[in-house]
């Protein structure tokens, strides 16, 4: 299980070849690709904690485990990353400004543990039921109305330093449009330290924490509470991540042309377990990550060796306070800027699923599911009852599908809806 055949020679790859996943390349070249994965999900995984207020190097630490954690429990067969999850900022943020962090913790914990029986339930009886509850207009309509129900968060950001944020905002474009390979791949940190150094020269970092910081020293650890009204806010986010936990399942399986399917439950609930263990000592939630995925489609490389050493990488990297401190002096302009450009694309994330999955918005059903969910996330319509909290993404996501499958039932009833197989599955791109 833990053991790699050598590739060829081990220094050279031919044109048409992959590294598969139970092969390796020499430890030098395996080591300097793992590296390049840890480089690839560093800006989203540090992003998220910067946004939530969870430690920076709590994350990390358990990014790191999580992802050893995944490739046991895969058995080695389905290389990928676990980084922070973008999905979950939403929730955080509002537990954490209505109760404490630690109720965010809490409904972090427990959005792992379902997601974890929902992994044993694929495990059980398959993907097929996937497809049935969440067709693309679905699917896509969830991912959107997360994206845009960001947008007056990021606004806030962007209003304590215009210049700055505008500077990020650009530079985040322009190194996208401007660089290819492994630069282009990094805009987002790119722009980010771009932005940083305008905010340095503009006078709005301070550096005493990080002259304060010891250089080694284990990560700042929280623990989780749990408020049972606060809990509705997280249950989308389990729709969100099995999506994308399938998407990217999908999408390592098309590029080592073999079958993953199998895996999915195992990929679900490996997830589900890093992320409720990385809530219960303060780290942010963890998910599959697109980047990485990128990384393995650009050097054809495979193998999950290298994400052996990203994970232990992470492991170590998290061990410096001094790092973690360095992290949270990115001032809130700088954040105002890159959110900007994530929220966004995030949204438009949904928009592509609409396109792959070829929904037709000349009917009704479609037209409906995907509006009303846009409106109320948008709108962050928010209801209270009983002590209980739902605020727009979560009844952004009952509304997507109640009305979807209420209009899809009553139009077969009345002969007004054509009876069609669900969509294929697609990949979403992951934010981050």
């Amino acid at each position: 299980m833990f053991r790699w055949s050598l590739h060829g020679d081990g220094r050279t790859i031919a044109p048409d070849a992959i590294v598969r996943p139970e092969e390796r390349l020499a430890w030098p070249l395996t080591i300097g690709i793992g590296a390049q994965h840890v480089i690839a999900m560093f800006g989203a995984t540090f992003l998220v904690p910067l946004l939530t207020g969870f430690p920076p190097s709590t994350t990390l630490l358990f990014s790191g485990i999580g992802t050893l954690l995944f490739l046991v429990i895969t058995q080695n067969k389905v290389p990928s990353y676990l980084g922070s999850s973008f999905a979950f900022i939403a929730p955080i943020t509002a537990s954490t400004q209505s109760d404490s962090m630690g109720a965010a913790l809490g409904g972090v914990m427990v959005t792992g543990v379902l997601l974890a029986l929902l992994g044993l339930l694929v495990s059980k009886v398959g993907t097929r039921w996937i497809s049935v509850l969440m067709p693309p207009v679905v699917m896509g309509s969830i991912v959107a109305l997360i994206g845009f129900n960001f947008a007056p968060t990021a606004y806030q950001n962007f209003q304590q330093s215009a210049v700055t944020a505008t500077v990020t905002l650009f530079a985040v474009v322009l190194c996208t449009a401007l660089f290819r390979g492994m630069l282009g791949r990094i805009s987002v940190l790119l722009g980010v330290l771009i932005g940083y150094g305008v905010a340095v020269l503009r006078g709005e970092v301070d550096f005493t924490p990080v002259r304060e910081a010891a250089w080694i020293g284990l990560p700042e650890f929280h623990h989780p509470e749990f408020n049972l009204g606060l809990l509705p806010m997280f249950l989308p986010v389990v729709l969100v991540l099995l999506a994308e936990n399938v998407g990217h399942v999908t999408s390592v399986g098309l590029m080592t042309h073999r079958n993953l399917d199998h895996m999915v439950g195992r990929t679900l609930a490996s997830d589900g377990i890093a992320t409720a263990l990385s809530a219960g000592f303060g780290g942010s939630p963890t998910t599959t990550y697109g980047e990485n995925i990128g990384v393995m489609s650009a050097t054809r490389v495979y193998s999950t060796a290298a994400y052996w050493v990203a994970g232990i990488a992470a492991i170590l990297l998290s061990l410096s306070p001094k790092v973690g401190a360095a992290i949270f002096t990115i001032p809130p302009g700088v954040l105002g800027g890159v959110t900007f450009v994530l929220y966004g694309l995030i949204g438009i994330v949904g928009v592509r699923m609409w396109v792959d999955g070829k929904v037709d918005f000349s009917r009704p059903k479609n037209q409906f599911t995907a509006g009303v969910a846009l409106v109320v996330g948008i709108a962050n319509v928010t209801w209270t009852f009983g002590g209980i909290e739902l605020t727009g993404i979560a009844l952004g996501t009952l509304a997507t599908l109640i009305i979807f499958h209420v209009m899809d039932h009553l139009g077969r009833i009345t002969g007004t809806e054509q009876v069609t197989e669900p969509a294929e599955r697609t990949a979403p791109t992951h934010e981050g």
